[in-house]
């Protein structure tokens, strides 16, 4: 993966699309869907490191699979519904792009819960029993 890749087809995608919106908007915006899941597919490779890394820390440090797993989760979420509302921002579709953007949010939300009742009961154990007189 190179970066000079992905820009030159990011650049030749745009100039691309802003050719095609004047006669065929419907086929500009098909460019530009392509060209977002094509560069997105040069980075997998990249992101495998990143998440074999992130993986490799966490047996390091002791972590429990489950967090680790599920901080993955929501990493892909933000990723995911970011990418959504771009294309659909891209379409013209600003309400809709609002749209993905929030039930990206909402769905991290709920991947978060474990996470945060967990923090919240270490803190618990943590802090001294306040006892009565």
């Amino acid at each position: 993966m190179d970066i000079l890749q992905i820009a030159g087809l990011g650049l030749a995608a745009t100039f691309l699309v802003l050719v095609l919106k004047e006669n065929n908007p419907v086929f500009a915006l098909l460019v530009t869907l392509v060209s977002g899941v094509v560069i997105f597919l040069m980075l997998v490779d990249q992101i495998r490191l990143v998440l074999d890394m992130l993986r490799k820390m966490a047996e390091s440090a002791h972590v429990n699979g489950v967090y680790v797993a599920t901080i993955l989760k929501i990493i892909g979420i933000a990723y995911i519904s970011e990418f959504g509302a771009q294309m659909a921002r891209d379409a013209g579709q600003g309400s809709l792009a609002g749209k993905i953007e929030l039930a990206g949010k909402i769905a991290i939300l709920v991947m978060a819960i474990p996470i945060l009742t967990a923090i919240v009961e270490t803190v618990m154990h943590l802090l001294p029993e306040v006892g009565g007189v």
